[in-house]
């Protein structure tokens, strides 16, 4: 029995409801390849934790996972089928961007947060890679093997279970455990962004979108001077224009009445339909739990989720494994002049 089902057992939650960004689940393998990876990997990449398996999941969609996507996405097969087929031919208009024309999983990737409307697809397909062209710095050769240092200071990681909701649950702690003179915030970001194109390969993460958890216990002064409007521009402009993922909530806690002075560089250019889902709690989990049940959150954010906290070291020793499918992500794009 794996983690993921001794959960499920323990504390009666659905399966799905328990399952990773990349996620505690038993070994598959594809004959021809995993089919929402763009690169040739035969076998899905996965490392042991004592007795449990840690690995993506890239199959099927659950169950929940259909039914949302009928009811929230207006997802049906003669939908997508006529979906894809019309966002291909958009694209075509693109001569100055290189993409993977015959991936229908990754025409399908842009057009389950568009709710299937091939246009909106489209356009969130430029800005995607727009935003890279723009931020070249942060984004050329992105890949795990490059970003040892974030993931060895373990101030991000992915909860080894998803929400009642079925997302993804995103953690970085940019307090007590950040040492912001080791650890840049443009390295903070470059964790975070290969996070979420970890969890962008996932139908089930494409259709029910990830929430996000700031952890802000023991933020010192210091640390709110490496905050930049720049900074605070680029993170914005990411998650509500450049991201193909539903990013549903971020959830800020443990604050310290100075992180007004962070959020204050922020404020300006936050939209309405993101600022509505910035919500701040401090130390009050009753707040927090109005949001996520605390059959979803371990004992630290008021919840009863026993599932071991899966290290930051610990993704990174699965991510390793998926640089081949970082080096075909970062292969397309717009054509350089």
């Amino acid at each position: 029995m794996t983690m993921l089902s001794t959960a499920a057992a323990v504390r009666g939650l659905p399966q799905q409801q328990t399952s990773a960004a990349v996620a505690l689940s038993r070994v598959a393998a594809f004959d021809s390849g995993v089919p929402t990876m763009l690169s040739d990997i035969d076998q899905l990449p996965s490392i042991q934790l004592g007795e449990y398996t840690l690995q993506f999941e890239l199959g099927e969609p659950t169950a929940m996972g259909k039914e949302v996507a009928i009811k929230e996405l207006r997802e049906s097969p003669e939908r997508q089928k006529e979906a894809v087929k019309e966002l291909a031919r958009l694209l075509e208009a693109e001569t100055d961007l290189h993409y993977p024309k015959d991936n229908e999983e990754w025409l399908i990737r842009f057009l389950r947060p568009c709710k299937y409307y091939p246009e909106s697809a489209r356009d969130l397909i430029k800005r995607y890679y727009s935003f890279k062209v723009k931020h070249s710095d942060v984004y050329n050769n992105l890949k795990p093997s490059g970003e040892a240092n974030i993931f060895k200071n373990n101030i991000l990681t992915v909860f080894p279970n998803r929400d009642q909701c079925g997302r993804r649950i995103l953690v970085l702690e940019l307090g007590k455990r950040w040492k912001h003179k080791q650890v840049s915030l443009d390295e903070v970001f470059k964790g975070a962004v290969i996070f979420l194109e970890a969890a962008m390969l996932e139908p089930e993460t494409q259709i029910h979108g990830a929430v996000v958890i700031f952890d802000m216990d023991g933020l010192s002064l210091q640390q709110t001077w490496q905050f930049t409007p720049p900074f605070a521009k680029r993170i914005v402009d990411w998650l509500q224009d450049s991201v193909p993922l539903r990013i549903k909530a971020i959830h800020i806690v443990n604050q310290p009445k100075m992180f007004n002075v962070v959020f204050a560089l922020f404020k300006p250019f936050l939209r309405e339909k993101l600022r509505g889902r910035i919500i701040f709690h401090g130390t009050d989990r009753d707040s927090l739990h109005k949001y996520m049940s605390p059959k979803c959150l371990p004992p630290a954010y008021g919840g009863i989720l026993e599932l071991k906290r899966v290290e930051s070291d610990q993704w990174y020793q699965l991510l390793l494994k998926c640089d081949t499918e970082f080096d075909a992500i970062n292969s397309y794009g717009y054509k350089k002049k």
